[in-house]
């Protein structure tokens, strides 16, 4: 990721962009006008300097010792997530963390909408609909109702035999970005951003901090 002076954003700050936009709408529903970064970053869980070199990369977001305009902000961040427009996106894999997906408000907290899913035909829910109006189909549709969809945007939740040939198919639909709960490393073009969500890994990460403070 780049800012608009072309200069590489770090992969850490990228992964705060979300959370520092949700922190934002946060305070405005609260009717905060103005933030200090030590409040930003407490509502994070980081420190305040982390907060001031993120926003470096951005230019001036706010005065010192002003603080940061919170409406500013959210929309600044709304932007740059592309949160102004709906964002349509599949799902490949309606097993049972694809099921909890779709169940998944995504609309209701952001512009990211679910508006197809895919499986295998065997699947017993292909050719039903979900009960927010989701059509679940077979995986021989997928590209055309991909394009029909104008979705650029997956999730991927299959087992890690399938997911590379699922991933390569997404591509030749035109799915530009992956997001993936298969532990394996997928190969995809380089203009193709993967990012993965390992829950397994995520757990025994939590239990090895949990076990460092007894």
């Amino acid at each position: 990721m780049k800012n608009d002076k072309g200069q590489s954003i770090p992969r850490a700050t990228a992964k705060r962009l979300s959370l520092y936009y949700r922190i934002f709408k946060r305070f405005n529903k609260e009717n905060i006008e103005k933030a200090s970064s030590k409040q930003i970053a407490e509502a994070i869980g980081i420190d305040s300097a982390t907060v001031r070199r993120d926003f470096s990369y951005f230019g001036e977001l706010g005065r010192r010792g002003f603080g940061y305009d919170v409406k500013k902000l959210m929309n600044f961040f709304a932007d740059i997530l592309n949160d102004n427009s709906i964002t349509n996106v599949v799902l490949v894999g309606v097993g049972n963390m694809g099921r909890a997906l779709i169940n998944y408000r995504f609309h209701e907290r952001n512009k990211m909408k679910i508006v197809l899913a895919f499986d295998v035909e065997d699947n017993e829910l292909v050719g039903t609909t979900s009960a927010d109006g989701i059509p679940i189909l077979p995986m021989a549709d997928l590209n055309e109702k991909v394009a029909e969809a104008k979705a650029q945007t997956a999730i991927l939740s299959v087992p890690s035999v399938k997911a590379q040939e699922v991933a390569d198919q997404l591509v030749e639909a035109g799915i530009k970005g992956i997001l993936s709960f298969s532990p394996i490393n997928l190969n995809v073009p380089k203009d193709v951003v993967v990012q993965y969500v390992d829950l397994t890994s995520e757990l025994q990460t939590l239990l090895y901090f949990m076990r460092q403070e007894q």
